[in-house]
């Protein structure tokens, strides 16, 4: 059924007019080379040649313009090769919903301008990429134009019996197929869904290859891709030490210093309601005053432990399994913990690990409406993946603050996240991190 419905969906439609621009590109690149012997045409009717122009003459004038003409093309190569390229990754954008990043923007000479050229190498590979795509392309073009002819033949053909004929003619792949009947133009609308049917599968193999030289040629190197990661992740690095920084401070002086800046206020009024010299002591003003200090003092050693609990956790330092289990405990919701790590990772993995299972967790229990939470740990190689997974009403956005705060922190080691919560539910969010930094 899938191979019936494929030449009917909006993704064939789409994957067609792809192929048909990579084919009018294909034409386009072909046609390049044809610029220089026509300039020179054009240099020697401008200077006079083809007007019987003595050839001593028009000799210095056609040998400066004429390596001037070809210079000019190769100056301007690399800026239209990238202008070429953005096209080419907006179509595949567009029509085919992939996208691939661009590359750096230009930081040296024209000629030097290693994209640039890349994307000349893409338009050069482009003529034989459009082979499959038009030949994709035209079976699905005119496997619906052959499959309608028995649409439109009552009506253009319907000329009275005895009436001779001149035969009707179909485009096919194996050649030309003519009919003089109403009867031959079914053969043709065969012809025509046995080229619709297998349309979709040569556009999507050109297509394929065809994206796969897109994002070699046209995106960022490896290199310069890992670099550009590594400078983005460098500076949410040192944000997010920013931020902690001044989460801290604030934390504490508007918690725990004031606590024990009343605690000592309370203290100092005690000593005085119970000094040596003076009136008899004021026993119960001491008595609550000493009270308050004790509350006081309570509440700061709770204060100081939620902030050391904030830093790192010391339910961590017996693994992150028994940690999870402890943070399932204290959730609203039920949670299903599934723990499988056959060796201890990284602290600071283990750390991000934690954090971040707090964190979904409590979005769980704010947003997803949901009666059970699957929380589960795998290590497989050198790669730890935690999955969260509720029953909710789903649609959790990635880029909402928090879910693109997670995204953020991970990306520091390297780190990645999925997130499928179609509307509905259920809501999937898988983080995967490396066992060691």
């Amino acid at each position: 059924m899938t191979a019936l419905r494929a030449p009917f969906t909006t993704l064939a439609l789409r994957q067609a007019v792809f192929c048909v621009a990579g084919v009018v590109s294909a034409v386009a690149i072909l046609a390049v080379p044809a610029v220089v012997p026509a300039a020179g045409a054009l240099i020697l009717w401008a200077t006079g040649a083809m007007s019987q122009q003595p050839a001593p003459a028009v000799a210095p004038v056609f040998l400066v313009l004429f390596p001037l003409t070809i210079a000019l093309l190769v100056v301007l190569a690399a800026p239209l090769g990238r202008a070429m390229g953005a096209a080419h990754r907006h179509l595949a954008a567009r029509l085919l919903d992939a996208h691939v990043d661009p590359p750096p923007a230009r930081r040296s000479k024209w000629v030097a301008d290693g994209p640039g050229w890349r994307a000349i190498g893409y338009g050069l590979l482009k003529v034989p990429l459009a082979i499959p795509e038009g030949y994709g392309a035209f079976c699905y073009v005119f496997g619906v134009a052959n499959l309608s002819y028995p649409v439109w033949w009552p009506l253009f053909r319907n000329h009275p019996p005895g009436t001779t004929l001149g035969p009707v003619w179909a485009l096919t792949p194996f050649g030309t197929i003519g009919t003089r009947t109403f009867a031959g133009t079914f053969g043709i609308a065969a012809a025509g869904l046995a080229m619709l049917l297998v349309a979709p599968w040569l556009m999507r193999a050109g297509i394929a290859a065809d994206l796969a030289a897109m994002r070699r040629l046209l995106g960022p190197r490896r290199l310069a891709e890992r670099v550009r990661e590594l400078q983005v992740s460098r500076a949410q690095a040192i944000d997010d030490a920013a931020a902690m920084m001044r989460r801290l401070e604030r934390d504490l002086h508007d918690g725990a210093q004031i606590r024990l800046a009343t605690l000592a206020m309370n203290l100092g009024m005690a000593a005085e309601k119970l000094g040596a010299d003076g009136p008899p002591p004021d026993l119960a003003q001491a008595r609550e005053l000493v009270a308050l200090a004790h509350r006081g003092a309570k509440d700061a050693l709770a204060d100081l432990r939620d902030l050391v609990r904030g830093i790192h956790p010391p339910v961590l330092d017996n693994g992150l399994g028994d940690a999870l289990a402890t943070l399932a405990t204290s959730s609203a919701i039920p949670v299903a913990v599934h723990v499988e790590l056959p060796g201890r990772p990284a602290p600071a993995i283990e750390t991000i690990a934690y954090f971040c299972a707090a964190e979904l967790l409590a979005n769980a229990a704010k947003h997803s409406r949901a009666g059970r939470i699957g929380l589960s740990v795998v290590r497989s190689g050198d790669r730890l993946t935690l999955t969260v997974e509720d029953d909710g009403a789903g649609g959790a956005n990635p880029d909402g603050p928090g879910l693109s705060g997670l995204a953020r922190r991970i990306a520091v080691v390297d780190g990645r996240m999925r997130v499928h919560s179609p509307a509905g539910g259920p809501t999937r969010v898988e983080i995967e991190l490396p066992t060691y930094v």
